[in-house]
């Protein structure tokens, strides 16, 4: 399965406070988890079974509620049993599909 999530606390200890430092921490936690995974601006997706997936989101969410009393988590997941390599291979599937599109529009 492939999960992307984005957790961040929702209550900082100023208005404008940076919550990069508090992010970082869960971040941290996906990437010592051996499993493959990528982080964006928006969410970091990172790929397993079941189990290892949400044990390590649970961890990283747990690292955010360290610094937060309040924390927002969201979570979006492409359950698909048996496949693997779904993380970089999506993306090569829909850069074919733009690269055909370019050549018949050529």
């Amino acid at each position: 399965m492939i999960v992307a999530f984005s957790v961040a606390p929702t209550i900082t200890e100023t208005p404008d406070a940076e919550m990069a430092e508090a992010v970082a921490r869960a971040v941290a936690i996906v990437r010592a988890s051996g499993l493959p995974n990528e982080t964006t601006a928006m969410f970091t997706t990172i790929e397993g079974e079941w189990d290892e997936v949400f044990g390590v989101i649970k961890e990283a969410t747990e690292a955010v509620v360290a610094v937060s009393p309040r924390v927002s988590l969201v979570v979006k997941a492409d359950i698909r049993p048996g496949r693997t390599g779904m993380l970089t291979q999506k993306v090569r599937s829909l850069e074919e599909a733009l690269e055909k599109q370019a050549g018949d529009n050529a």
